[in-house]
């Protein structure tokens, strides 16, 4: 039977569901055996119901029906520190926090103050100060400082490589697939037939490192299709990849959904539900890796301090990152907090954004991956230096 060239390439990937974002690819030695995982909750997580400051004696006037109760009350938060609680659906986060590996940067954003979800994302991903100030993002960029030209360590999980992992960097892209596994020595007869083809040999060739390597990443999934969004499947493949000694070191992971400007309490309830399935089971498959880890999760921005007339909330400013993983220095809240009373609300109506995401990627950065703080500000995060890093979030080896 003949083959085109335009089937060989689609057999060839059909092999396994992890394939090459562009040509070269080759596992080598890593340069580093830390890891380090973005998670973007895309559509503007409301930051004032996953981690609430109920103590905060405007908090239940100003948030209304959104207010969670005290703890130990029905649908009580969850203390943390005798201020501020987890929203119930996120149990699985209360004790990382009380064991000392989950972190809180609570109003924070990026330097961008408007409303746009694009915009906001846009800055969110590409480390500078505009929506279009870049057509490459801040995590490729630093990939590209963290390799030696042929170990490609990034990995982007999902349906589509976002504008944080673009650039000039070779990554690793993961999706639930639709393609038929190729079974026995399909590959081995394929290379063969095709050998001298410089073209479809480099294709085989990467489709044959890229099978042996996804091996058994959808074992004990259950039904997986090419439609699968969920963050517990991404979450999965994730972990048992970044697990593996010649896997990649650097994923990032999306979850969409997050907009509730209507009936937010079930909206949040489930979105809150599936991040915290999504984070356990993480660290499940991250297995002894979990010691070496940095999980970070943002999203671009966060929520109107009072409801709307739709029984949700609208775009907001001052949002929150979740720092986890058993590198991390956890059991505080980092950076400033600006209290929700109306007067200390920016414009008005928003949690006030007192504190940068870039100081914790930046942080990230340097005191886990080893970057230099110079290559940092120039090349990763321009005009940056107001963002300045913390001290006592990672710990040391």
């Amino acid at each position: 039977m003949l083959i085109s060239r335009r089937d060989l390439l689609k057999t060839a990937g059909s092999a396994t569901v992890l394939a090459s974002a562009s040509p070269g690819l080759v596992f080598a030695a890593a340069p580093t055996n830390k890891r380090f995982v973005t998670i973007i909750l895309r559509g503007g997580m409301d930051a004032l119901t996953a981690v609430a400051p109920y103590a905060d004696p405007n908090y239940a006037r100003l948030r209304s029906f959104l207010s969670l109760g005290k703890p130990g009350e029905k649908n009580g938060a969850l203390d943390l520190n005798g201020h501020f609680g987890l929203d119930p659906n996120l149990s699985y986060l209360e004790p990382l926090y009380k064991k000392g590996e989950l972190a809180i940067l609570h109003a924070a954003t990026t330097n961008y103050r408007g409303r746009s979800h694009f915009d906001g994302q846009n800055v969110l991903e590409n480390g500078t100060p505009k929506p279009y100030g870049t057509d490459s993002g801040w995590l490729n960029r630093s990939l590209e400082l963290m390799t030696d030209g042929e170990r490609r360590v990034g990995l982007s999980v999902g349906h589509a490589v976002p504008l944080m992992m673009r650039g000039k960097t070779d990554v690793q892209t993961w999706a639930p697939s639709a393609l038929p596994k190729a079974e026995g020595d399909f590959l081995d007869r394929l290379m063969r037939v095709y050998e001298g083809d410089p073209v479809f040999e480099h294709a085989l060739k990467q489709a044959m490192k890229s099978a042996a390597l996804s091996a058994g990443v959808t074992d004990g999934m259950g039904k997986v299709n090419a439609r699968s969004t969920s963050l517990k499947i991404m979450a999965e493949a994730a972990g048992k990849l970044l697990a593996k000694t010649n896997g990649p070191r650097i994923a990032v992971i999306e979850s969409g959904g997050w907009d509730t400007h209507a009936g937010q309490h079930l909206l949040l309830r489930n979105k809150l539900k599936e991040l915290n399935i999504g984070l356990e089971a993480l660290q499940q498959h991250l297995g002894d890796t979990w010691r070496e880890t940095v999980i970070v999760v943002v999203s671009e921005f966060g929520r109107t301090v009072a409801a709307n007339g739709t029984r949700g909330t609208d775009h907001g400013t001052g949002g929150l990152g979740f720092i986890l993983g058993g590198a991390v220095k956890g059991g505080q809240f980092i950076g400033k907090w600006p209290g929700i009373a109306e007067q200390h609300q920016f414009q008005g109506r928003d949690l006030a954004p007192v504190n940068d995401y870039r100081s914790l990627f930046k942080t990230v950065l340097h005191e886990h991956l080893g970057l230099a703080e110079g290559k940092i500000e120039d090349a990763i995060f321009p005009d940056s230096r107001s963002a300045r890093m913390f001290s006592g979030l990672i710990r040391r080896a």
